[in-house]
């Protein structure tokens, strides 16, 4: 490390901040505009509650009526900064009184400059919809804008040059790298803001099939990210090319650590080039049965009838059997099985299981409902229920229950029975004479 810190730089800024000390601590007058600010923050907090229900009634009156519906919102905005305006607002009025006697304004100046700052910034972030981004992007906006307000920026620009290593040709400072941060956390907030911007359009085009708008989605935010850290890594004089040192070990570290998640990664990219599975699609794999949420760059989301959401690696997709019930078309049959009485009429039996099918909703008439004898068994005749569906996501065991209902109230009102599971039991009559003597066995027992 060399040049940590000049001698001329710290004179410099020692110089700057007696002078900020002179002229806005020291100033004539500075108590009496201390007293100021402190009056008009008291009273700024005496006439918050009253103005923040008078907003608030306002907003509920004409927010109720038509093209003012987002006045309310705008109102909850404003009277969570309901205290900071007014106090700059007082402060403001302060600083024009001052100005127009000649009286020194320096620290109401300040003031009012600072609480303006913070409210418009706390506005503009108020739009992140992460809070931990927001209270940082408020907070590091806001101490460079009081820097700037109080004629510090460049000095401490300077200071934090000067903590600096040198690396061959390559210098780096702490200046650098605060600037190379924050540069690198606004350009990823902005790629990941615009990536999300692209799949919301893709979403809606209809020319496109869901796994084309997800591949398209997953490769532009992956190339506006890249970008992002190239163009931070080049702001801070770092040479990309010096990263071609560090490939070996980087590969490396692919074979041994990363290796499920590049698996995982390649993976969900052959997902979506062959459209083997897609958004929308009814899936059963490894016992999990359902459809598919969302096509991750890791994993499938894959959501079951019960809600349970399943995070399914994209690997288990390709290595794994897989039954996709709407690879070509959402067309599924169901079978359901009955079983009527011997006694029964069988031709009329079949005919109420085919019109139980199709008086249920989600039965499709085309292809028509069937039903089939598929065997005698020894307590009933079996008969078996064929149907088809076209929304398998909306369940199939909910549209086997509907037609089962059908078939018993057709059933008995039409005296078709359905009988329980019996067995025949037969006596056989044995002689006497062929009974075995047992007498001198009893006698030998005794």
């Amino acid at each position: 490390m060399e040049n940590v810190i000049t001698v001329d730089q710290i004179t410099q800024f020692k110089q700057s901040l007696t002078l900020w000390i002179n002229t806005a601590v020291l100033a004539p007058g500075m108590w009496v505009q201390a007293v100021v600010v402190f009056a008009a923050l008291g009273l700024a907090f005496v006439l918050r509650r009253p103005l923040r229900t008078w907003l608030n009634q306002f907003t509920a009156h004409y927010g109720a009526r038509p093209k003012l519906e987002w006045l309310p919102e705008v109102g909850a905005q404003i009277s969570r900064l309901i205290l900071p305006i007014v106090w700059a607002l007082l402060q403001w009025i302060s600083a024009v009184a001052a100005r127009s006697a000649d009286y020194p304004s320096v620290l109401l100046h300040v003031t009012t400059s600072l609480l303006t700052a913070w409210i418009i910034i706390h506005i503009l972030t108020s739009f992140v919809r992460n809070p931990l981004w927001s209270r940082f992007i408020a907070t590091t906006v806001w101490l460079i804008a009081a820097l700037n307000i109080l004629d510090l920026l460049a000095p401490a620009r300077a200071l934090l040059d000067t903590l600096d290593v040198s690396l061959g040709d390559l210098r780096i400072s702490v200046l650098n790298v605060i600037e190379s941060i924050l540069l690198l956390l606004i350009l990823v907030w902005l790629a990941s803001a615009l990536a999300r911007l692209i799949e919301q359009q893709l979403a809606q085009v209809k020319d496109l099939s869901p796994s084309a708008k997800v591949l398209i989605g997953q490769t532009a935010k992956i190339l506006l990210l890249v970008s992002a850290i190239s163009i931070a890594l080049t702001s801070a004089g770092i040479n990309l090319a010096a990263f071609a040192f560090f490939g070996g070990a980087f590969g490396l570290g692919i074979g041994f650590g990363l290796q499920k998640i590049i698996s995982n990664f390649v993976s969900g990219i052959i997902l979506l080039v062959d459209k083997s599975v897609k958004p929308g699609d009814t899936i059963a794999v490894a016992g999990t049965y359902g459809w598919i949420n969302h096509l991750g760059a890791r994993y499938v989301s894959v959501i079951t009838r019960d809600g349970t959401e399943h995070l399914i690696p994209n690997e288990d997709l390709i290595i794994n059997r897989v039954e996709n019930w709407s690879y070509s078309n959402s067309l599924i049959r169901l079978r359901t099985k009955v079983s009527v009485s011997y006694e029964c009429d069988l031709n009329k039996a079949i005919e109420l299981c085919v019109e139980a099918a199709g008086e249920t909703t989600r039965i499709l008439p085309y292809p028509e409902p069937r039903c089939l004898l598929t065997g005698f068994g020894d307590s009933a005749v079996d008969l078996e229920i064929r149907m088809w569906i076209k929304d398998p996501q909306n369940g199939r065991g909910n549209v086997t229950s509907a037609v089962l209902l059908n078939v018993w109230e057709k059933f008995h009102a039409n005296n078709i029975e359905i009988p329980y599971p019996q067995r025949d039991l037969h006596i056989k009559s044995v002689e006497k004479s062929a009974a075995p003597d047992l007498t001198n066995v009893v006698d030998t027992a005794t």
